[in-house]
C-alpha cells in the first residue's frame, strides 16, 4: 500500500504540490528565470509600460495562476512551471520598480528583499516546523512557498542588476559569477553535511541572477555589449526550451523520489 499522510485533515496518498528537485528542475529553473527577465522586459520596455504598469500587469497574472496552482490537489507540471515563470517575470518588475522608479538602489532594493525573504521563511518555520520543498502537500506550506519565490526571485533579478551596472561587470562576467555561486552550493551539497534545505534556498536564489544577466546579454543593445535578439523572440525560444525540457524531466523521473537539495528537514 502507498505511504499516506495527513493532508488538510484526511488521510491521503503521499503527494508533492512542485515538481521533483532534478537536475531536470534546475535547468527548468535556470530557463524559466531567463525567460521571465527578458518578457518582463519585453512588457515594461519593449512595449513602454513601464516599470509601474508592469508591475501590475504581471502581478495580476501571477495572482491569477498562483490561484489555480495552490487550487489543484496535486502537480500539475504546465500549472507548476507556468507558476514559476511568472514569479520571475513579476520579480523583474517588481526589482526593477523598487531600483529605479522608486530609487532604493541596489544595496537598499537588495536588502529589503532579503529580509522579506528571510522572514517568510522563518514565520514558515515556526508554523511547520520545517521549510523542506519535498513534499509540499498542505495548502498552507505551499502559500509560504511560494511568497518565497517571490521574493528569492526578486532579490535574484537585484543582485543580478547590481553585478551589471554599480559593480560594472559584463553580462558574461555577472552570469560567470552566478554559476561560480551555484558550483560552490553544490560542492557544500555533495561533500560536507551542511543543511541540504538551507544550499536548496541559496541555489534557488542565485539561478535567478544567473537566468537575469544571461538574458540581458541575449536581448541588450551591442553597445551594452549585448547580442540585441529581440525580447518577444528571445521569451519565444526560451518557453519552447522550458517545455522541452519540462516534458523530458516528467518522462525521465516520473514516480521516481531521489534525494536532492530539499529534501531534508531544516534543523
Amino acid at each position: 500500500m502507498p505511504d499516506t499522510k495527513t493532508v488538510d485533515g484526511f488521510d491521503s496518498p503521499t503527494i508533492n504540490k512542485i515538481a521533483e528537485i532534478t537536475l531536470a528542475f534546475w535547468i527548468g529553473k535556470i530557463i524559466a528565470t531567463t525567460l521571465g527577465e527578458t518578457f518582463g522586459d519585453f512588457i515594461a520596455q519593449t512595449l513602454g509600460l513601464g516599470y509601474v504598469t508592469g508591475f501590475f500587469v504581471t502581478v495580476a497574472v501571477l495572482i491569477a495562476v498562483l490561484a489555480g496552482q495552490i487550487r489543484t490537489e496535486k502537480y500539475h507540471p504546465a500549472l507548476f512551471w507556468a507558476a514559476i515563470v511568472a514569479t520571475t517575470t513579476a520579480g523583474t518588475e517588481i526589482s526593477d520598480m523598487m531600483d529605479r522608479t522608486f530609487g532604493f538602489g541596489y544595496v537598499l532594493g537588495s536588502s529589503v528583499l532579503f529580509a522579506g525573504l528571510l522572514l517568510t521563511l522563518a514565520v514558515w518555520y515556526v508554523r511547520k516546523r520545517s521549510i523542506s520543498v519535498e513534499p509540499i502537500a498542505d495548502k498552507e506550506s505551499e502559500l509560504w512557498f511560494w511568497v518565497a519565490v517571490i521574493f528569492s526571485n526578486s532579490l535574484g533579478t537585484a543582485f543580478g542588476d547590481a553585478l551589471i551596472d554599480p559593480i560594472g561587470m559584463s553580462f558574461v562576467q555577472g552570469a560567470l559569477v552566478c554559476v561560480g555561486i551555484i558550483g560552490v552550493v553544490l560542492a557544500l551539497h555533495y561533500f560536507t553535511r551542511v543543511n541540504a534545505v538551507l544550499l536548496f534556498w541559496a541555489a534557488f536564489i542565485f539561478t535567478r541572477p544567473f537566468g537575469a544577466t544571461f538574458g540581458n546579454f541575449l536581448v541588450k543593445e551591442h553597445a551594452r555589449g549585448g547580442l540585441e535578439l529581440g525580447t518577444l523572440e528571445t521569451s519565444a525560444v526560451c518557453a519552447l526550451l522550458l517545455a522541452g525540457v519540462v516534458y523530458a524531466g516528467n518522462r525521465l523521473h516520473k514516480g521516481r523520489q531521489p534525494a536532492s537539495l530539499g529534501t531534508a528537514p531544516a534543523e
